[in-house]
């Protein structure tokens, strides 16, 4: 992407190095994350106002630790480095890291010396995220301490000349007060920035570079209903019109008239060229009998693929596929250590045939929270574009075990019901997932003077900020009870409700 300004995030394998990226834009100031492995020479090329560095569960001592080509320090460019980031600054400038005495993980008072640059309009205490084992034990030459705890002396360092800068805690993350306020003082005060990074750029930006980029050939886009897939159509279709297609699948296994709702907004409101594939008893047919959840998402992306290349076909030769690839699924892809837990929700891979020359990917540098606020820039419904995340196999990694008809008919109702309540509570805002889960759990129960025996349906609502953690959601208990007697009531085969208070970690958002 074409942008004046530009801070290099310099990943080390830390866990919040999206984080850091997002802080950055939320400035106005683009970012993009790069492995610690990126040669000086492609550094120098993308000519950045500055650079932070993140933090890494090693240890700079380490024989295999993580480590950049040292000639960065004499590129002239500022550089901030964070937790792990500060420790590697200081080896390789001269200082020296040592194992503390004491691990500091959690919030902690930490004392900052305002007259640095960095803490500018600060409070002298501020509480801060710390998440460290090792610590900086003496300064390299021509640093000096702008920041302490009582367990780590040098929380904060500086070489004010070469605007080099080292924090130990985390000013990405919520727990740490005034943390935006640091990263700012960092883009603005030392690095000069003038903040150009804006989605209403963006929108006539891209529209205008796809303009030119696509002409008078053809595209065709693989359309969900989810909100990146969404906003990527919107955004091509303002570019090319009629030359876009959206091949629509619905598998059916998606909320109660979602695929109705998406239809509509796109044929009505947009006047795309949308074909609706309904293919929902194929995809039935497919699942009868599967329990396992890996399989279950590989039959759903595998069919998908396989419906989107039929359609495809018909259509004959296109141009040009469009994606909704979002940054994440960039940096996950390409830079991550992290164990596979599942496979990612959405529908992935390639169909093996679809005669197209090129991949447009128009989304895939930017963060969901940039996505959303592209679709508000592009009139897309806030409906829409506030749509909670939806996983690509849909309800069938939220029915606990194998996948029926009747099954689907009583999750999408209960799931409903739900979902309307909270927005009665005008909770639906607050809330950033929310959801009914069929399990496959039967129990005794009573209705009227019979006996019955049925489903159980599990509640989760969860808040988070980056959906890498979350938190269960305290909803209160009569919204709870509410939603409770409404889908015992009103959903058959269903006699008992429960509400799901697992965080993550150590659970998934999702259940599957």
């Amino acid at each position: 992407m074409k942008n004046e300004e530009l801070i290099i995030i310099l990943d080390f394998y830390g866990q919040y190095n999206q984080l850091i990226a997002r802080r950055v834009r939320e400035c106005n100031v683009y970012s993009e994350v790069v492995p610690y492995t990126t040669p000086l020479e492609k550094i120098k090329s993308m000519n950045p106002k500055g650079i932070i560095f993140t933090g890494g569960p090693a240890s700079v001592y380490e024989q295999d630790a993580p480590m950049c080509d040292p000639k960065i320090f004499e590129l002239g460019i500022p550089i901030l480095g964070i937790c792990y980031g500060m420790q590697l600054m200081s080896k390789v400038l001269g200082g020296n890291v040592k194992k503390g005495l004491k691990r500091e993980y959690g919030e902690t008072e930490v004392h900052l010396n305002t007259s640095s640059p960095l803490f500018s309009n600060l409070p002298n205490n501020n509480t801060c995220l710390m998440s460290h084992t090792d610590l900086v034990d003496s300064l390299p030459n021509d640093f000096e301490v702008i920041a302490s705890t009582d367990n780590c002396p040098i929380a904060g360092m500086q070489n004010i000349n070469k605007k080099f800068y080292g924090i130990q805690f985390h000013p990405e993350v919520n727990n740490t007060l005034n943390g935006t306020n640091i990263i700012r003082n960092f883009l603005y005060d030392i690095c000069k920035c003038t903040g150009n990074w804006k989605m209403s750029s963006f929108v006539q930006d891209s529209v205008k570079n796809l303009k030119e980029k696509i002409g008078d050939k053809k595209v065709l886009c693989a359309l969900s209903g989810g909100v990146d897939s969404s906003v990527a159509a919107v955004l091509l279709h303002k570019a090319v019109g009629k030359n876009l297609t959206c091949i629509f699948v619905d598998h059916g296994l998606l909320r109660k008239n979602e695929a109705d709702e998406v239809e509509t907004i796109f044929r009505n409101q947009f006047d795309i060229n949308l074909i609706r594939v309904n293919a929902q008893e194929r995809f039935l047919s497919k699942l009868a009998g599967k329990t396992e959840p890996e399989e279950k998402r590989k039959i759903i992306g595998e069919e998908f693929i396989r419906v989107f290349e039929e359609e495809a076909k018909k259509i004959g030769k296109v141009d040009f596929l469009v994606q909704g690839t979002i940054y994440p699924d960039v940096i996950e892809s390409g830079l991550g250590k992290a164990a596979v837990i599942k496979s990612h929700h959405n529908v992935g891979g390639l169909p093996d045939y679809v005669d197209f020359e090129e991949i447009i990917e128009p989304l895939r540098d930017l963060f969901k929270d940039e996505v959303r606020k592209t679709g508000l820039e592009l009139g897309i419904p806030e409906k829409l574009v506030f749509r909670q995340p939806f996983p690509g196999p849909g309800l069938a990694i939220r029915i606990i075990g194998d996948i029926t008809e009747e099954k689907l008919e009583i999750l999408k109702e209960a799931d409903y019901i739900f979902r309307e309540e909270i927005a009665n509570a005008n909770l639906d805002k607050t809330l950033n997932q929310y959801f009914a889960v069929l399990t496959n759990l039967k129990s005794v129960g009573v209705m009227g003077d019979g006996r019955t025996y049925d489903y159980t349906i599990a509640l989760r609502a969860v808040t988070t900020t980056d959906f890498m953690t979350a938190t269960w959601s305290k909803i209160p208990y009569e919204i709870l009870e509410k939603v409770s007697s409404r889908i015992v009531n009103e959903v058959k085969h269903v006699n008992r409700v429960v509400y799901d208070i697992t965080s993550k970690p150590p659970a998934t958002i999702e259940w599957e």
